[in-house]
């Protein structure tokens, strides 16, 4: 008879769904779909006990009864009262309700829980006339409502006691590890027994009797006394031992899990723990602070919880964790190093570049858990040799002769390598070249096009195969354009003008200009008018025309000149004869201004004309000063209107003093 396949809901910690969906699978569940902090699954009893004994990192398997929307309690005490409660639980039985909420709409989850209680009171009282009683402690009924927003689900539940209590811890520290987490971290790491583990800050033990679990895949709940599902009115007792009994699936542990703790204290508390779960012969403590620890046995990984400054000092913990990447980095070589902590300065301590960041939650705490790859030399080293493992195991990575020599001498694409690699068919392009042959080479493309390299649009359509336009017809008909040397001599050695060559090419009549040309011979460059022979009559009237304006041009330009020159000669006789009267002029204004103090000394005052009174030269006698008008707001002197070079230097040496006669200017 095959069995009823219901749902079920297996419940986490945050960042351990997608181990736990795995784990699942692993066990052949059906329809898993994984959700926040919880992963849905079907299956039938039989995976209902398996899950419960076998899954690491769930917290508990809820079997869901009824999913209904809600607003307020009411409404819940109306949907909850609807189960058909005494097909699952009896008047002499016990139960409890546990209510998880994650809802504006209620304020309380104790107040949901109580009218869930007062529904199903109501529910036997109103059909059997009496009801079950509430039992906090070991009921015989654990009922789960969980709302979220305005979703709710009312399950039993299957595990009673949250499943991270194993059975086998008998004694813990402070703040011990959650055996849940602590699986789910080394499941995150991918080991499963096939090196050394070691915990440097092992405490109680935790993960050193989870990795040793993992490693030899003993269920993890082997070691607890009961669970809620066997209370249950359909719990078939051989199914469950059955399931119990079966050691099929365990495995040897070849390596040795090691555990180091300061604190003796904690080194005893873990050896409890490890007698009681019987795993003495697969794990070793010594009690020996991490600093002193010399060197790590090859191969392993390295996993630990070290302390997150709560409880001791900050310069405690920043030297805590400076001298954990200290001993990573020189007793750890060739380890993967894994790190559970919370504080982001405790991480920038170690010194190290992590390879992986993992969020989690312990507790209330949002923690990281990083992985730190530990090799000796440098980075790229180390990445080259993990490419020359990765190429071991999948095969060798073929040299570049091979390559070569496999694709016809030429060096493959990439993409084509790939795919050669991975066994996967070839693209289009890459059959298409393996039907007609490899693409030409560039050489043998411009012999094609008769030594012209073609455009891209014209190679493209000839690789593809398609009809050439009608540009590329017709000079495949009326063969290629003709070069530059070929065009000039079809026009009597001149370049043709641009519009003629256009409509050469096209086949078009020529223009009027252009006939007429064509009739009487071109015409003829400038080098005709210099006694070359000119063959047409029209050109030779041209030439004695041309030489007829070249003469009157030459003896226009000969009168130009003469008359430039008699004006010049005109403006400087007037301007000699103007510059006279001025002297004559200046010689009394200049005897005018001059005055003498009563101690025989001259005066500096300025003259009527604007200048100082004039010196006495060194032979005693007085020279005037040139007239000249001056500018009175900028004493700038006006020069003549004509004040070519040569009238300049008349002006000059006229009126040049005797003591400036010598200097030059």
């Amino acid at each position: 008879m095959k069995e009823e396949r219901f749902e079920m809901i297996a419940k986490t910690l945050y960042g351990l769904e997608d181990v736990l969906a795995a784990e699942l699978m692993a066990l052949h569940a059906d329809d898993v779909q994984v959700g926040r902090r919880m992963v849905s699954f079907k299956g039938d009893k039989a995976m209902l006990y398996k899950t419960n004994l076998h899954c690491r990192t769930a917290l508990r398997i809820l079997k869901p009864l009824a999913h209904f929307k809600a607003t307020n309690a009411d409404t819940v005490y109306t949907e909850v009262k609807k189960i058909e409660w005494d097909s699952y639980l009896s008047p002499n039985q016990t139960f409890a309700i546990d209510a998880v909420i994650n809802s504006e709409s209620f304020n309380h989850s104790k107040y949901v829980a109580y009218r869930t209680k007062d529904a199903i009171v109501d529910y036997f009282n109103e059909k059997l006339g009496q009801r079950p009683s509430v039992r906090l402690n070991n009921p015989d009924m654990y009922i789960h409502i969980h709302i979220s927003h305005q979703d709710c689900t009312v399950s039993l539940d299957s595990s009673g006691e949250s499943l991270h209590k194993r059975g086998y811890r008998l004694a813990q520290g402070e703040a011990p590890l959650n055996e849940v987490l602590a699986a789910g971290m080394i499941l995150l790491t991918g080991w499963r027994g096939e090196s050394n583990f070691i915990d440097p800050m092992c405490g109680s033990g935790t993960l050193l009797i989870e990795a040793a679990m993992i490693a030899m895949n003993i269920p993890p709940g082997l070691y607890r006394r009961e669970y809620a599902f066997e209370q249950w009115r359909d719990f078939d007792r051989e199914l469950f031992d059955e399931i119990y009994q079966d050691e099929s699936g365990e495995r040897e542990f070849n390596f040795k899990c090691y555990g180091l703790d300061i604190s003796p204290k904690s080194i005893e508390m873990a050896e409890q723990n490890i007698r009681n779960a019987g795993l003495s012969r697969y794990i070793e403590l010594k009690t020996l602070p991490f600093q002193q620890y010399a060197k790590a046995p090859l191969p392993g990984i390295l996993v630990t919880n070290p302390p997150y400054g709560e409880r001791i000092s900050a310069n405690d913990i920043t030297n805590l964790y400076t001298m954990i990447g200290e001993r990573l980095k020189h007793a750890f070589t060739g380890y993967q190093a894994w790190i559970l902590s919370y504080k982001e300065e405790c991480f920038d301590n170690i010194g190290l570049r992590p390879g992986r960041k993992i969020k989690l939650m312990n507790g209330s705490l949002d923690c990281e858990f990083r992985c730190y790859e530990l090799f000796k030399g440098t980075n790229k080293e180390y990445k080259t040799a993990q490419r020359e493992t990765k190429y071991d195991r999948q095969g060798a990575k073929p040299t570049l002769q091979e390559r070569k020599r496999e694709f016809q001498g030429e060096k493959p694409p990439f993409p084509a390598r790939k795919r050669e690699i991975k066994g996967e068919k070839s693209v289009l392009g890459e059959r298409r070249r393996e039907m007609q042959g490899e693409r030409p080479a560039l050489s043998e493309r411009k012999r094609d096009f008769n030594g012209e390299k073609p455009p891209f649009s014209a190679r493209k359509r000839e690789i593809k195969g398609e009809k050439p336009v009608m540009g590329e017809k017709r000079r495949g008909m009326q063969s290629e354009k003709p070069a530059l040397s070929e065009r000039k001599r079809d026009f009597n050695g001149e370049k043709p003008p641009f519009p003629a060559r256009k409509r050469e090419i096209k086949g078009e009549k020529p223009v009027m200009g252009e006939r007429r040309r064509g009739i009487q011979g071109e015409k003829p460059a400038f080098k005709a008018d210099r006694g070359y022979k000119v063959t047409s009559p029209a050109a030779e009237k041209r030439t004695e025309k041309s030489s007829m304006t070249r003469h009157r041009s030459q003896s226009a330009s000969a009168t130009d000149k003469q008359r430039e020159k008699t004006s010049v000669a005109r403006r400087q006789s007037q301007f000699t004869s103007t510059a006279d009267k001025r002297t004559e002029k200046s010689s009394v204004t200049g005897h005018r201004s001059q005055s003498v103090s009563i101690a025989g000394k001259r005066s500096t005052k300025p003259s009527a004309t604007g200048y100082k009174s004039q010196s006495a030269s060194t032979d005693g006698k007085q020279y005037p000063k040139p007239a000249i008008k001056t500018d009175r707001r900028n004493s700038k002197i006006q020069r003549p209107a004509d004040d070519s070079k040569s009238t300049r230097k008349a002006f000059v040496k006229k009126y040049q003093s005797p003591q400036d006669k010598g200097k030059k200017r």
